[in-house]
């Protein structure tokens, strides 16, 4: 049986692989800041799940979580760091610099803490690290400074790792998705469910399913493939074009 290790398990895309994984047999060790989320699933999948209640932000809670895994939890063949947010949508000036140290600590610091800890045990055996990014690092928009610029450094960490384990057997990918609909707004927006809902109103978007199941072929595929990066938009989104400015604005 293979053993995955999912941040940001509670909700959204860490959830959706959480139980993909789990209903194909896989063991599967829950982080996530709310336990009673990661309960809510180990109750449903017993011993092939484990919880553990952790901020990534917290280097010292990371790594004693990773020490203190129990043994039919410790070696890992699947790491994937979903946890991450965004937090406000104003432009970089007057957009709270609490929240754009949160948003660096979480997915930035958070991602190197948990792949340090967890990467020792995928050395001897291989397997394959998800790292969520998102089209934001490469699309910039408006009031997206600090999130989008937290997106390019996984993008480019992804890259560059799987270039200093290229004489090992792990694979890394970078997942890169555009609109989905999970809690992602409703952090962003700090709890108005109103002004989240907007952001998909009368469109056809993505769900973290889709996401799980793109990761769960991703990982089926043949031991001789590495997919480096993979951008997913719903058909209904694409790019906005340039923005320019004309004197009578």
């Amino acid at each position: 049986m293979k053993t995955a290790f999912i941040t940001g398990a509670s909700s959204g895309f860490g959830r959706a692989c959480a139980i993909k994984l789990l209903e194909n047999g896989y063991k599967v060790a829950l982080l996530a800041r709310r336990k009673e989320k990661l309960i809510e699933i180990a109750n449903r999948y017993k011993e092939n799940a484990c919880v553990i209640a952790c901020d990534v932000r917290n280097e010292k809670e990371v790594f004693n979580a990773v020490l203190n895994l129990p043994d039919d939890f410790n070696n890992i063949d699947v790491l994937i760091n979903s946890a991450g947010l965004a937090l406000g949508l104003n432009e970089f000036h007057n957009n709270s610099l609490e929240d754009a140290k949160t948003m660096i600590e979480t997915n930035v610091n958070g991602l190197v803490y948990v792949t340090y800890a967890i990467l020792p045990r995928m050395l001897d055996n291989g397997g394959h690290i998800f790292n969520f990014g998102s089209v934001a690092a490469n699309n910039p928009y408006y009031g997206g400074a600090i999130y989008g610029g937290t997106k390019a450094f996984v993008g480019q960490f992804s890259l560059a790792l799987r270039n200093d384990l290229r004489d090992t057997n792990i694979k890394v990918t970078d997942i890169a998705p555009g609109l989905c609909k999970t809690e992602f707004s409703e952090v962003r927006f700090k709890g108005d469910i109103k002004k989240a809902d907007k952001v998909y109103e009368n469109t056809k978007y993505l769900s973290a399913e889709d996401i799980a199941d793109t990761v769960f072929s991703l990982i089926n595929l043949k031991n001789h493939v590495n997919i480096n990066r993979i951008e997913l938009m719903p058909q209904t989104q694409t790019w906005a074009g340039f923005y320019i400015k004309k004197d009578n604005d």
